[in-house]
């Protein structure tokens, strides 16, 4: 049978990315794909060492006559997010990503494709195999659950390296440089609710959000994307103006780091009204639908009936969750004034959960300034104390602090330019990147970021350019060549 990917270029990459396509591995379920590293090693000759909390490091030696040159860490991480749309048939725990060319792309049948971040690691891992250029001593470094914790770097036993020149291939723009990204913190916020019980005078009916586009709460943030849970809860607003009605369930999304795009309500109304909130419901899908056309040409609002659910939240309880949708920030919140187009602060209601007598809501926030990060964590720790919730808060992660006079990242521009034909970009992202953890993990590494362009990351329209891919590695090759060359 043949490969999908067996005509692209580097070769290798596209073998290597293949194959770990086949293997699952979302987040916190990453053995297999280790084990696969692993074996590529051992296949290899090549030295293997994990520590304890199980981040994976796959070393080649000095090539001959370059025993005395600088070590050069190669970083990715190993996990993907795993999304699908809906009526796609994929079990994450064990099917194969089923790989499609699409143009210039790299695509999946209607799930996420995780070049988030195998595009990295195969690239790291083509690099050990790649004969074509001499070099000093290269430690892949793979780690584990970086999208819903950045676990595996802060677990990193630093021991386990030795180099002081890290390249994270964990990026997604082709020909740009980034030197510096975002912090973040995660605030969860439980609002506790009454409930009674639902009679037989009472219709139920199903309100989903379905449609949008989601993508990563951090590099999409910017770009006005629909919220399905801030969607939601506006047309939930919008018919309590009209019609009273109970909040029987509520659900829609479940990642920090993704921008939902679906939520679902199931909704009890006394039958003479039932009409009427059908007919608003679909106003206000042509209401959104029209606000939403360009950036969000697939949103649909349905309503539709269903079983009639013997509990039910009551009337002030309902009130109290569409409040919180409601007043609960989502988007940009201040633009970087030190680094043109950057974002500098955001939060992300990236999730929504009904359950019996409380109602859970999760917020991701991000910036790239630590005081700020503790500004969004005291803001809603002062909106859930005005809602009468409780509210917990992670550590947080630090942002990764820009060098621009690295001496890596002064090499690296030459060697870009050199490769691509034009000037890259120097660039911080607004997303939480390893780079700065591990740093401190190590007690301090030159570092820089950079990938191909990925689209649609974190979501079923996850792309990854062909062309783009070709371009990365070949300035990946021309670095280490003159970091080599230089030293």
């Amino acid at each position: 049978m043949s490969r999908v990917t067996e005509n692209l270029k580097p070769a290798r990459l596209w073998y290597h990315f293949e194959e770990i396509s086949k293997i699952p591995r979302c987040s916190k379920h990453e053995e297999k794909v280790m084990e696969y590293i692993v074996s590529f090693a051992k296949g290899k000759g090549l030295e293997v060492k994990r520590d304890k909390a199980g981040n994976l490091v796959v070393i080649k030696k000095a090539d001959p006559g370059m025993e005395n040159k600088p070590t050069i860490i190669i970083q990715g991480h190993v996990d993907m997010v795993c999304e699908k749309n809906k009526g796609t048939v994929h079990d994450f725990s064990k099917d194969p990503l089923k790989l499609m060319i699409d143009g210039d792309g790299v695509t999946a049948d209607g799930t996420t494709l995780g070049a988030d971040n195998a595009i990295g690691v195969t690239a790291g891992m083509a690099l050990l195999e790649e004969t074509d250029v001499k070099t000093g001593r290269l430690e892949l470094l793979c780690t584990f659950d970086e999208e819903t914790g950045l676990t595996g770097a802060f677990t990193l036993d630093p021991s386990i390296l030795t180099g002081k020149i890290m390249l994270n291939l964990d990026s997604e723009e082709e020909g740009a440089i980034y030197i510096g990204c975002a912090g973040g913190r995660d605030s969860t916020i439980e609002l506790p609710l009454s409930e009674e019980d639902s009679n037989f005078e009472m219709e139920a009916l199903e309100v989903k959000i379905s449609g949008l586009r989601g993508g990563h709460s951090g590099l999409n943030i910017h770009e006005g994307r629909g919220n399905a849970v801030k969607l939601l809860g506006r047309s939930l607003y919008a018919l309590s103006k009209s019609v009273v009605f109970n909040i029987a369930t509520i659900d829609g999304g479940d990642k920090h780091n993704a921008i939902p795009r679906e939520a679902t309500a199931t909704i009890l109304v006394n039958r003479n009204a039932a009409a009427l909130a059908k007919s608003m419901l679909a106003d206000m899908g042509k209401t959104l639908q029209a606000e939403f056309k360009i950036v969000e040409p697939g949103l649909e609002l349905l309503v539709t009936g269903t079983d009639r659910p013997d509990i039910m939240f009551d009337l002030m309880s309902t009130d109290d969750i569409i409040s919180a949708l409601m007043v609960l920030p989502h988007g940009v919140l201040n633009m970087s004034a030190a680094v043109e187009g950057l974002v500098e602060s955001s939060t992300n209601l990236a999730a929504v959960h009904s359950e019996h007598g409380s109602l859970q809501l999760l917020c991701s926030h991000r910036s790239s300034i630590a005081s700020a990060i503790d500004w969004l964590g005291d803001m809603h720790r002062a909106m859930a104390n005005t809602l009468g919730a409780d509210i917990t808060q992670d550590e947080g992660y630090p942002g990764w602090t820009p060098n621009p006079e690295s001496p890596l990242l002064a090499i690296a521009k030459k060697s870009f330019e050199k490769a691509l034909g034009y000037e890259p970009e120097v660039k911080a992202i607004h997303a939480g990147l390893e780079c700065g953890i591990i740093g401190e993990k190590c007690g301090g590494l030159d570092t820089i970021s950079f990938g191909p362009t990925i689209e649609g990351a974190h979501s079923p329209e996850e792309r990854v350019g062909i062309k783009s891919t070709e371009a990365f590695w070949k300035c990946l090759l021309a670095l280490v060549q003159d970091i080599y060359t230089g030293a």
